[in-house]
């Protein structure tokens, strides 16, 4: 038997060449494709700058068909945004000398703190809209009147770029990414689904397992929009994968609940005063009840995604956002921006608009990673990287000729070769595989015909290293926003959105929408350093601020059931309760209001549940790090 296992394991294994399986090769090949259409259709069209044809296709290679769709029509309309905002600051502030570039600096950090407020696709178009006022408004800094016709050639190079891959991946049938999805969210599935058992079992609950939980499962949400890119069923498709999500994240705050409660059976039969044992058993009744429930309807979700219908009941996947990390990313890339164009100003070098374009887009692009100076040290290393290829290609390779089968062969192994790197697992590889073949594309500049002067190549190749090194020493000397002052404002905003989480107000979103988005916080508390030691302790109470939160949520939507009825009464006794954030005073509430539920002919084991959940959420234990008066809401 384990023969056969070992044997059907390697013939599922895919085929590869030279180390890399052939969906690797054939994403390759499509990139490779896409570029020379694009290229050869901007020389046909005499496009000013056809390499930003071929820039647009190096920047699109993802190796599915929805999600290049979907990152295509963002890049289109952040160069719409970024073109009207390009003849508006040049009209306005052309001749204002030191003020447009003040102006410019203000329109990087505006951009970055958009970006800090999204994700995925959405972020980049922010940070697109910042390289596109670069690439336009600094770059004709000296002729404004050529602000307008750079940025309609732009806009028609970008736009065949676009085509030029669309074109590609559906002749040549680039694969889905929905059977990719859906593979990703039933393995989560079967994690959640094994952790729920465990706490039904009564083993011990880990809250680092929970955490990865939620954060791999919040990690999917910006993969999600592509979906809606790839068919025209591709909207329900989306709409099913984010409410599995949500329905992921649901199911695990109820087994994290259901684990707690053996501690609370212990406190009821100790202590008489702190509640009776029939609501604890009302309580494990009614979590695994919706444990299974919950269970039942992603298995539902995922079905729906398979079959491209809408799922039965839609969730929204709401993103955590903090202004306040947006805002100082966006303060300090305004000013990294300000200094490298005051070294420039001062410098009096001539020619250094593009060395200026170059670290507004390096900045831009940083301010959408985790890890912005991790972003600009791996473009200072790659620049080099692709100015000695792009020198290789241009002196070795071509050589003078201008034919453009001469063209494609030569770029056919670099772009390829970086295509493969792009495809592999780790995201540094991946990462400078595509940061060399936009700067080797953006040195070389390929056009009709080709120039040849080794003194602009040299120049050109000097002020690009020289923008990823200022960039760099930008945020050495005022460093970006660090991991552990993320953390520390993630976790802040956690306890303080817990502290204000009352019930005063009448409109709430839905319990399980409001967990995924504090499983959104939880996950970008643990892409911000989550794994150190001291990062671990932040994800232990941030963890904990979920549970509570997850419980009270649970408890108003229930109360609001009640607050007309005959148990109004009790249920205003119970909402008072859960104001003191005391397990004992809420487990008291729950118990009068057991008592007068008989007396009203009123069923209330959920509210019940949720009161017995919430009271063991607020229970004796003491908070994971500091003090009482420090941790607790």
């Amino acid at each position: 038997m384990q023969v056969n296992s070992i044997g059907a394991a390697v013939g599922a294994s895919p085929l590869a060449f030279a180390g890399f399986p052939v969906s690797s090769w054939a994403f390759a090949l499509r990139v490779w494709l896409a570029m020379l259409l694009a290229l050869y259709a901007g020389f046909w069209l005499e496009l000013e700058s056809p390499s930003s044809a071929a820039l647009t296709v190096a920047v699109l290679t993802l190796p599915t068909r929805g999600q290049g769709l979907e990152k295509a029509g963002y890049r289109l309309l952040a160069t719409a945004i970024g073109v009207a905002a390009s003849i508006a600051i040049t009209g306005l502030f052309s001749q204002t000398g030191a003020l447009l570039l003040a102006v410019l600096g203000i329109w990087v950090g505006l951009c970055v703190y958009v970006a800090g407020m999204l994700d995925g696709n959405r972020a980049y178009a922010a940070a697109l809209g910042c390289i596109t006022v670069a690439l336009i408004a600094i770059e004709q800094i000296d002729s404004p009147l050529q602000v307008f016709p750079t940025g309609i050639a732009r806009g028609a190079a970008i736009g065949i770029g676009v085509l030029a891959v669309a074109l590609v991946n559906e002749l040549l049938a680039a694969p889905d990414y929905h059977p990719v999805l859906a593979s990703r969210l039933e393995a989560l599935h079967r994690r959640v689904t094994e952790f729920a058992r465990g706490a039904i079992r009564g083993d011990v609950s880990s809250t680092p397992a929970a955490a990865d939980l939620l954060h791999d499962i919040a990690a999917l949400r910006p993969e999600i929009a592509s979906l809606s890119t790839e068919s025209s069923i591709g909207t329900a498709r989306t709409a099913a994968a984010r409410s599995a999500m949500v329905d992921l994240v649901d199911e695990l705050a109820l087994a994290r609940a259901f684990a707690a409660l053996p501690a609370a059976v212990a406190t009821a039969q100790d202590d008489p005063g702190c509640g009776q044992s029939s609501l604890i058993a009302i309580c494990r009744a009614q979590l695994r009840s919706e444990i299974i429930r919950r269970n039942s309807d992603v298995r539902g979700n995922l079905g729906a995604l398979r079959a491209g219908t809408q799922p039965l009941r839609q969730w929204r996947a709401p993103l955590y956002r903090s202004r306040r990390i947006a805002a100082e990313g966006a303060f300090r890339a305004a000013i990294h921006f300000v200094l490298i164009a005051i070294v420039f100003d001062l410098a009096g070098w001539p020619s250094t608009e593009l060395c200026l374009t170059l670290a507004a887009a390096i900045i831009a692009l940083s301010s959408t990673t985790p890890d912005p100076r991790g972003f600009t040290r791996l473009a200072a290393f790659a620049m080099p990287v692709a100015c000695l290829l792009g020198g290789i290609l241009k002196y070795l390779v071509f050589n003078g000729v201008s034919e453009f089968q001469l063209l494609a062969i030569g770029l056919a192994p670099v772009v390829i070769g970086m295509a493969l790197l792009i495809t592999l697992p780790s995201r540094t590889l991946s990462s400078l595989g595509r940061l060399i073949l936009v700067f080797m594309l953006a040195v070389l500049a390929p056009s009709n015909p080709q120039s040849y002067d080794p003194e602009v190549f040299l120049v050109t190749c000097l002020f690009c290293q020289l923008a990823a090194l200022l960039a760099f020493a930008a945020q050495l000397l005022l460093p970006s926003l660090s991991s552990e002052r993320r953390i520390q404002l993630l976790l802040a905003a956690a306890r303080r959105e817990l502290r204000r989480l009352d019930f005063g107000h009448a409109r709430h979103p839905a319990p399980e929408e409001a967990a995924f988005r504090d499983a959104t916080q939880i996950e970008q508390i643990m892409s911000a350093g989550g794994s150190s030691v001291a990062g671990q302790q932040v994800v232990a109470e941030a963890m904990h601020c979920f549970d509570q939160a997850a419980a009270l949520r649970r408890c108003h939507t229930e109360l609001e059931r009640l607050a007309a009825g005959a148990l109004s009464e009790a249920a205003g006794a119970a909402r008072a309760a859960l104001t003191s954030r005391n397990g004992h005073t809420i487990l008291a509430a729950a118990e009068a209001l057991q008592r007068a539920a008989p007396q009203a002919h009123v069923s209330c084991d959920p509210i019940l549940a949720a009161l017995v959940r919430a009271s063991t959420a607020f229970g004796c234990q003491q908070p994971l790090t500091g003090s009482s008066q420090e941790r607790r809401p």
